[in-house]
């Protein structure tokens, strides 16, 4: 722990309360800020667990700011990264009710909203010019190469003829006094050009060349020198918070590009909102706010225990089966020309042999280097589709006869837990793949997609969209040379004990594949994962100023320094403070109960449908909440599997009068239709996963949830040859594989859906935690995970008490 005094102050020494949005923080806001202030004052950062209602958003926001408003201090902006968009909202509105608050002669604290580029993309929002949500990104990538091409070096026209070529076809159109002539609108503005993407240079013998005409006009009005945010058509730092529907409707009114502007700004703003994406993500960071990651950011980690997950996945690597073919397909376009023409044949539209010896030579990759790419990567892929083969034919004898009931699958290329070399790398050992093909792969495949984007300028292959079958240009789609080479090097380079491998079988349907295929059903995958993420996390958080990791589920706070890497910032002379807020709602408007049924086990319960004492008890301990309670109730199982039979039993419970709906593994339509179900009308049971999206991140509020009850400790497959790696490098790492890796994220994962009951001061409710492992003390309990305050508050109860307890809560408050 740091032996700094992060104590509050006097309220005459806390300049922050200008920036607060509202007349009085709370206690625990105002401790928290004053501790958060001056940890980040020190270099460090403050893990903060605060119970709902603490006001952590406020509190994070308003020592960010004022740090930045500081003269004497160095932070020039805060960074919000959160993985709930519910959250990213709430982090608005309290931006905004700051600016409301602020003294007259203040000026408003800018602010940005970071999303995709599906969110602002005139094209893609509106469906049209061939854009939409599936290929903005290969799309956006092309059309602004093209247009970079006409107005770069040697190019044939300036940016600014471009847009105005683009706003002439739209008055031109009109003065004809055709039917249809009309504008492209979207957020509620008109902006400059027709709705379908423009082209230049067309004519009766060629076509033209697609551009967008928004990219052109930001392009143009780039200063020649100077600061880029010169080319922002409107004022930004006045505004306040610019969110995404603002940001567009500034941007495409004057006919520039919205992602443009969001890039040029965001360096410029005081605060702004994103997700980890933004921090951790290597491609994110590298391509787009890179300039955010340095020690001048406050950073702000929201849904804080969600970082070592969502982390893990941005630092893990694969390569799929569909890139290695293309990989391949792109390295022997490559090598073509320079075959051809020492054979003596020249085949028309081929890339010149010149250009890729010269290429290869400013980049000192040689020929014989793609050659042996070539050849390891065909290999490789023979390889994958041999073990494929084999691992099905082994374990899913029949399944030529009908594909279509196959099952994702993970084949690990190693003994879980027992760390050592995998099997692909003693593959390519064995087939005589040394250092060279590994190391250099990455290096090699850059060079080959630099090669085909110059031959393909060359030879004219861009100059229109429907050169190829999908409608998009070559140049709109990504090359797999450069990822696949990423990845190769990797898997060489990574460590066999952090590092997982194995391969991933992820149901899919083909017809393209030839029956008997499994790429029929199958898309393939070779995946390394980072088992252990802390390092990563740890590495890049050293990289700001200070900042706060704060959830309502942070306990216990020690594992959660552990594998957040916080231990290691603190070792380097990063100080970390700790903070910990209970509920500060009236307890007298809640109950909470931890009843002490047989623990929710699969060695106990067996598969859904069996009948024995632990499936009746919970059955029984969920129908007691129903019976009671006037309001919704939420059910949270460990699984959708288990959610359905729940389901079923508290359809035939006669004690339960209330519509049972019962949610399912499916997309966000379907789960929001199934809210506003839940939420509309008479009261209702409704049952789900504790590991699904509602019960995390929803915002229950008002008499929308009179009650939770929560089965079992929603701990992950502990068979899945991933989860027994990951737990493995945790006992290295950590001591105790089990405790860190699996029991504390399933102990968080509960809180987190008890949480959504009391939301509010006025908020009634019951709240109940059904299993012995929470009740009380044994060998696999989880109660010590439960911070003090929560250990206090959820009683032990017996299972023939609950409904005695239950009615007694209610009748109180009726």
């Amino acid at each position: 722990m740091a032996t700094a005094d992060y104590t509050v102050t006097e309220a005459t020494d806390q300049p922050w309360r200008t920036v607060f949005g509202h007349s009085d923080p709370y206690p625990e806001q105002a401790d928290g800020i004053e501790a958060a202030r001056a940890v980040a004052d020190d270099g460090g950062f403050l893990a903060l667990e605060g119970a709902c209602g603490t006001g952590k958003t406020m509190l994070a926001l308003t020592a960010g700011i004022d740090l930045v408003r500081d003269p004497d201090s160095d932070y020039e902006r805060v960074l919000v990264l959160t993985s709930v968009k519910q959250q990213l909202r709430q982090f608005e509105a309290d931006l905004r009710t700051i600016n409301d608050n602020l003294p007259d002669d203040w000026r408003p604290v800018s602010g940005m909203t970071l999303v995709g580029k599906a969110d602002v993309c005139p094209y893609a929002r509106e469906n049209r010019g061939g854009i939409d949500t599936t290929n903005v990104y290969e799309r956006c990538e092309g059309l602004r190469e093209r247009t970079r091409d006409l107005v770069g070096d040697g190019g044939e026209t300036r940016a600014g003829a471009l847009a105005e070529q683009a706003r002439r076809a739209q008055t031109g159109l009109a003065d004809t006094g055709e039917d249809g002539a009309s504008y492209l609108e979207t957020a509620d503005e008109p902006t400059p050009y027709l709705p379908d993407m423009p082209e230049h240079g067309g004519s009766a013998t060629r076509d033209g060349v697609e551009y967008c005409p928004f990219y052109a006009q930001y392009l143009d009005d780039l200063p020649e020198d100077g600061d880029a945010a010169e080319a922002v058509p409107f004022d930004f730092a006045d505004r306040g918070l610019i969110d995404a529907e603002e940001l567009v409707s500034l941007s495409a009114g004057h006919g520039t590009c919205p992602h443009s502007m969001m890039g040029t700004v965001l360096p410029q703003v005081e605060v702004v909102v994103g997700n980890y994406y933004h921090a951790f993500d290597p491609t994110t960071v590298g391509g787009f706010t890179g300039a955010l990651v340095d020690d001048s950011t406050f950073v702000v980690c929201d849904e804080a225990h969600m970082l070592e997950p969502r982390v893990r996945d941005l630092v893990s690597d694969g390569v799929a089966d569909a890139s290695l073919r293309d990989a391949e397909n792109e390295l022997t376009r490559v090598l073509q020309p320079v075959q051809f023409e020492d054979s003596g044949r020249r085949v028309e539209g081929t890339t010149d042999a010149d250009l890729v010896r010269g290429e290869l030579a400013d980049a000192e990759v040689s020929l014989d280097e793609v050659k042996l790419l070539v050849e390891f990567v065909r290999d490789l892929r023979e390889e994958l589709d041999r073990r494929v083969e084999g691992f099905l034919d082994a374990e899913r004898r029949g399944w030529r006869d009908d594909p279509t009931d196959l099952d994702d699958e993970e084949v690990p290329l190693r003994d879980p837990e027992e760390p050592g070399v995998d099997e692909i790398t003693e593959w390519a050992r064995d087939a005589g793949y040394g250092e060279q093909v590994w190391a250099r792969a990455e290096q090699v495949g850059a060079v080959a997609a630099r090669i085909l984007d110059e031959a393909e300028e060359e030879n004219g292959e861009a100059r229109s969209a429907s050169d190829s079958s999908s409608g998009q240009s070559p140049r709109d789609r990504q090359r797999a040379a450069p990822g696949v080479g990423r990845t190769l090097n990797a898997w060489y380079r990574c460590d066999h004990g952090t590092y997982f491998r194995e391969l991933e079988l992820l149901r899919t349907w083909d017809e393209t594949e030839p029956p008997g295929s499994w790429r029929r059903a199958y898309n393939a995958r070779l995946a390394l994962h980072n088992c252990v993420p802390a390092d990563a996390i740890g590495e890049r958080l050293a990289d700001f100023g200070g900042g706060v990791l704060m959830s309502a589920t942070l306990a216990p706070l020690d594992v959660f320094r552990e594998v957040t890497g916080l231990n290691y910032l603190e070792s380097e002379g990063r100080p970390v403070e700790e903070r910990t807020y209970g509920l500060g709602f009236p307890e007298r408007n809640r109950e909470s109960f931890a009843v002490d049924t047989p623990k929710f086990t699969f060695s106990n319960r067996g598969p859904p449908g069996e009948d024995n004492e632990t499936r009746r008890a919970h059955a029984d301990a969920a129908a007691e909440v129903a019976a009671t309670t006037p309001g919704n109730v939420l059910v949270g199982m460990p699984s959708y599997g288990e959610a359905e039979w729940m389901a079923g039993e508290l359809d035939a419970d006669g004690r339960v009068d209330k519509p049972v709906l019962i949610d399912e593994s499916s997309d966000d339509t379907a789960t929001e239709a199934l809210k506003a179900d839940f939420f509309d009308g008479e009261a209702k049971l409704l049952v789900t996963s504790i590991r699904g999206t509602l019960t995390e991140g929803v915002d229950y509020e008002g008499d929308r949830l009179a009650a939770a009850v929560i089965c079992g400790v929603p701990i992950i497959n502990t068979s899945s040859p991933r989860t027994r790696a990951v737990k493995t490098a945790y006992d290295r790492e950590f001591g105790d594989g089990f405790e860190t890796a699996l029991t504390v994220p399933a102990v968080r994962k509960a809180r987190q859906a008890i949480g959504r009951v009391i939301r509010g001061s006025d908020e009634v409710g019951v709240r109940c935690l059904v299993d012995a492992r929470y009740a009380r003390e044994s060998w696999n309990a989880v109660r010590e995970y439960l911070p003090e305050y929560e250990r206090e508050e959820f009683r032990p109860v017996s299972p023939d008490m609950l409904r005695f307890g239950l009615e007694r809560f209610w009748d109180e408050h009726r």
